[in-house]
């Protein structure tokens, strides 16, 4: 452990203003960094592949973490406020460089369960959407045209680190990506609440191997995804409900087909 009490230290580059310029490598000046909050998701970062470079944070969350890979640099809240951009509740962060991820065609050939994602932007929704696909046994995700970063701090965050140890990959053209399923012996379920969509329940997707589609947090899955999938199934809702959060409407789905 290093002891820091200079915020302009360069050494703590790598968390430097996290609140206006995260490491996303789309953002300008980005270097494509993973950046961990708290305890709990560094442990998550630290049994993932992803190589560490650096923690940062107050004493006693350094120290609840136990032997570490990289320097830990030590400093009080104050400076760590400094650095980061704002107060960090969590007391501790991490910083590691990208994993080398699989290729669509791979993650198919040996999953049983997919999520396949359309235009899903929002970060946070992006976060709980790998956390759900990670507690309902989901082994992968494909992140087709328009969707955000899952390496995205606030998704690392939201998903409480599962976005680390549930693969993805991406899939720029989706219905070349849904031919590509199907050739390996998937079917693809597109969920819609159209009134015309089968039931969930009564599409009979348990125990077989299911590519579940999901839409745009506003819109929904384009006609042409629709098209593509081989079935359009809904959750039955209430009288007045028209749709659910995107992440929800995942889970429900993916406990659907398990």
């Amino acid at each position: 452990m290093i002891e820091i009490d200079d915020p302009a230290d360069p050494r703590l580059d790598d968390f430097r203003d996290l609140s206006t310029a995260d490491r996303r490598p789309d953002r300008p000046g980005g270097r494509g960094l993973v950046i961990a909050e708290g305890v709990v998701v560094v442990e998550r970062l630290l049994a993932s592949p992803y190589p560490v470079r650096a923690f940062l944070g107050v004493r006693r969350r350094i120290e609840a973490l136990g032997d570490l890979p990289a320097p830990a640099y030590v400093a009080s809240a104050d400076v760590m406020a400094e650095v980061v951009g704002f107060h960090l509740n969590r007391g501790v962060l991490a910083a590691a460089d990208r994993a080398p991820q699989p290729a669509a065609g791979e993650l198919a050939r040996t999953a049983r369960r997919l999520a396949v994602l359309e235009g899903v932007g929002d970060h946070e929704n992006l976060g709980s959407l790998f956390r759900n696909a990670a507690a309902l046994g989901i082994d992968g995700v494909l992140l087709g045209p328009g969707c955000s970063d899952p390496l995205y701090r606030r998704s690392v965050r939201v998903s409480m680190g599962h976005v680390l140890r549930v693969p993805f990959a991406h899939l720029p053209d989706l219905a070349g990506g849904m031919d590509m399923l199907r050739h390996n012996g998937f079917t693809v379920a597109a969920l819609t609440p159209r009134p015309s969509a089968t039931s969930l329940a009564d599409a009979g997707l348990r125990h077989r191997r299911v590519a579940v589609l999901l839409g745009s947090e506003g819109p929904g899955l384009t006609e042409e995804a629709i098209a593509a999938a081989d079935v359009a199934v809904r959750i039955p809702m209430a009288s007045g409900v028209d749709s659910l959060n995107v992440a929800t409407a995942a889970a429900i789905a993916f406990y659907a087909i398990a």
